[in-house]
């Protein structure tokens, strides 16, 4: 997402940009999400949820977004809803796929990976974050890295972040965090990545698989998914008593959920009392933390970056990482060619 939009503001200043794509298709992960993109409603509760984030790039999110969506869809992004579903935000549901269409460019150069910066030409790195390198991740994250469930493409693997580094680029804060969904202890597709989701932590009562136990503090569970993270095998149980089985969640019941999770090959067992345990596992879906970055996203001389290549946004909680690449983007390039 965010190297489709810095590529359209260049070309939209007048810029020659050569997108240098890793994948054999452009739009990354985005293309198999859900395009929601959100921010929240209060600057102060962006500030709460994510107290460790930097204040001025939180900012750009914040006071960016509704005009970086009307742009996308003047460019002919098919907006599917204009309400978020989640209190406290505001944003747009977009088609992933007529984003594509809307921002990919003629000098698209797919399945070729930039392996170098070019020496005196502005690059922006947007490769997607580490959340597909385990190497990286368990040298920031987690001893139980290569036990995640990827929730992301193959090709988020810290391109950015090496390259970055080699250039004189820093880390930023929350380079150990990321974002995720608990999901079923099964194999994972792409086509399961959103409706597998077993979003009912604070319904249930958490332990790991040796029994230590967790509660849910979030209202998005994105703690319940990193303590998962760091648990033995990334896996965890989720019970749930007979009386909770109706409560409405984001994805459906709590019934409806533990079904879809026996259905994916979870284990599923009842208990005396009619108690469900559910094993599941976390699944990353992006990194937190990557390459610091001032207000215009430069991280390094003549490199800046966007999207989950940029770190200390979401830092201490969570925020849309799909309106982070948008503006992100769109800042990066437009700073790349010396214009805000």
């Amino acid at each position: 997402m965010a190297g489709l939009a810095a590529a359209a503001e260049g070309r939209e200043r007048g810029a020659l940009v050569l997108q240098y794509e890793k994948a054999g298709a452009p739009g990354g992960a985005m293309r198999f999400s859900e395009g929601l993109f959100w921010r929240h409603a209060e600057w102060e509760d962006f500030r709460r949820e994510c107290p460790g984030g930097d204040p001025e790039l939180q900012r750009l999110v914040f006071d960016r977004l509704e005009d970086d969506l009307d742009w996308l869809e003047a460019k002919g992004a098919r907006v599917i809803a204009r309400e978020t579903g989640i209190p406290g935000t505001v944003g747009r549901r977009l088609d992933p796929a007529s984003i594509v269409k809307a921002l990919a460019g003629d000098l698209l150069r797919a399945g070729e990976p930039l392996t170098v910066l070019p020496p005196g030409t502005p690059a922006v790195l947007a490769t997607g974050g580490f959340a597909a390198g385990p190497e990286l991740l368990l040298q920031h994250v987690t001893d139980h890295a290569f036990d995640l469930l990827r929730r992301t493409t193959p090709h988020s693997a810290g391109d950015g972040l090496r390259l970055g580094l080699t250039v004189g680029a820093q880390l930023s804060a929350g380079i150990g965090e990321i974002a995720g969904r608990v999901m079923p202890a099964a194999p994972l597709t792409h086509d399961r990545w959103i409706p597998d989701a077993q979003v009912y932590a604070r319904h249930a009562a958490i332990t790991d698989l040796l029994g230590h136990p967790y509660e849910a503090r979030t209202w998005s569970e994105m703690d319940v998914v990193q303590w998962m993270a760091r648990r033995t095998y990334g896996r965890a149980w989720f019970r749930v008593a007979p009386d909770v089985l109706e409560e409405p969640t984001p994805y459906g019941t709590v019934a409806e959920q533990v079904d879809r999770a026996r259905r994916a090959g979870a284990e599923v067992q009842q208990e005396a009392d009619g108690t469900l345990a559910v094993q599941v596992a976390a699944g990353i879906t992006t990194t937190l933390g990557g390459l610091r970055a001032d207000a215009s996203c430069q991280v390094a001389e003549a490199v800046w970056a966007a999207g989950a290549d940029i770190g200390g946004i979401a830092t201490g909680g969570y925020a849309s990482p799909l309106a982070a690449a948008l503006v992100t983007g769109r800042v990066a390039a437009a700073s790349a060619l010396g214009d805000r």
